[in-house]
């Protein structure tokens, strides 16, 4: 039954994490973390979100940003594998609250200036990057902290979901290596059970793309917010601990 349960799981967090462009950690983990330890679960949710990653790419080829990836990216590789280093030694709870409230400040702003947007500026994204990078590394979800500086931007949805993953993509190679490094391996499944959760993500990301396709551009950016703050919602309320 638990099995068949974390099928679900894996399943609807690849649904919503392709649609929205983040997500699959943050509904993974919190769940799965009352299972399993928080370290576990972090290389878990971890390998899933690498490979979810590839499926957006995938999906959404087409709407990569090179120039933006470059900017956000290379500062979020170099946080994200401090931010690893880290994970296994720091409590979480009152920097989840405080992402939390930064979050939620941030969507109410955005409800109350629906038609907010700046240019996309390299300062700004590399900033963006290294707090991504750092959340990813410690955390393991950064989706939304990434999601929150890429929609300033109002990107295009197939731009702003096949950018966010080659950014993820790249965070979460950096920091899956260092949890190797560090002499951390996973041991809660067995190598047969991945793979099948891994399909499963594909799956997922699959039936996803065809939700993208029907809901409009003008739309997209009010679906990101909600989920946002949704997602705001939870780390203070159930932060990790």
């Amino acid at each position: 039954m638990f099995f068949i349960l974390m099928i679900l799981l894996t399943f609807f967090a690849s649904l919503i994490g392709v649609t929205v462009g983040f997500g699959l950690s943050t509904i993974m983990i919190p769940v799965l973390v009352i299972f399993y330890p928080f370290t576990q679960v972090l290389l878990l949710v971890g390998v899933i979100h690498w490979f979810s990653n590839i499926w957006k790419i995938a999906f959404f080829k087409h709407g990569i940003d090179w120039s933006l990836i470059l900017s956000f990216g290379i500062p979020g590789v170099i946080a994200a594998i401090l931010g690893a280093r880290l994970a296994f030694i720091e409590s979480q709870a009152i920097l989840s609250r405080t992402l939390g409230i930064f979050l939620i400040i941030y969507v109410i702003f955005l409800l109350l200036n629906p038609t907010f947007q700046i240019k996309k500026q390299y300062g700004i994204a590399i900033i963006g990057g290294g707090i991504s990078g750092f959340l990813a590394g410690i955390f393991g979800f950064r989706g939304a902290i990434r999601s929150s500086f890429l929609s300033t931007f109002n990107l295009p949805k197939a731009v702003f979901i096949a950018t966010g993953a080659v950014i993820a993509l790249s965070i979460d190679t950096a920091r899956l290596i260092t949890y190797w490094i560090e002499g951390h391996q996973l041991e809660i499944v067995p190598l047969w059970v991945l793979g099948i959760l891994i399909g499963v993500s594909w799956t997922g990301s699959f039936s996803a793309r065809y939700i993208v396709k029907y809901i409009p551009q003008e739309k997209f950016r009010f679906v990101v917010v909600l989920f946002l703050l949704i997602m705001s919602i939870k780390l203070i309320v159930f932060p990790s601990a």
